[in-house]
């Protein structure tokens, strides 16, 4: 089961991260590998919301659709994914915003291991590299919408 965590340091505020990564409907303009998304549902549960989503991933010659259940957390500004259904055994992922003297750090893990073995074994190769782009689209995006592009 490929998992990856890392801690970024970001020259954005916590609520700024926080604003972008829960714009779920967004991830297609800049996403890799994310052709499409959906919102199925978003309600307020007290101090969370939470929002039932489907998103398209194509990687080369698979192209699945999945929903996960994204409980966001404005207060603590976290936020939690688990998959409901489409093509994963299971996935859960976790973003945490934390404010710095210099912006804000940005936690994220996941773990997920796909039903379909020739589709793990081929995300399994490239995987890390492939969490390092997702990151790194999120910090791209962040300095489109907020300026201060960071160093490639």
């Amino acid at each position: 089961m490929p998992t990856h965590s890392e801690i970024k340091p970001l020259p954005y505020t916590a609520q700024q991260m926080y604003d972008l990564v829960a714009d779920v409907g967004k991830y297609p303009e800049f996403l890799p590998w994310t052709a499409a998304a959906r919102i199925r549902s978003n309600e307020e549960r007290g101090d969370h919301w939470v929002m039932d989503a489907d998103l398209v991933i194509s990687f080369k010659v698979f192209r699945e659709r999945f929903t996960s259940r994204v409980v966001l957390w404005p207060d603590t500004k976290k936020i939690n994914t688990e998959y409901l259904d489409g093509p994963f055994k299971h996935m859960l992922s976790n973003w945490k915003f934390e404010d710095t003297d210099t912006g804000c750090n940005v936690h994220f893990d996941v773990d997920f291991e796909f039903k379909n073995a020739i589709l793990q074994k081929i995300i399994g190769v490239v995987f890390n590299e492939a969490m390092t782009r997702v990151v790194r689209a999120f910090e791209v995006r962040a300095a489109d919408l907020y300026g201060t592009h960071p160093a490639s």
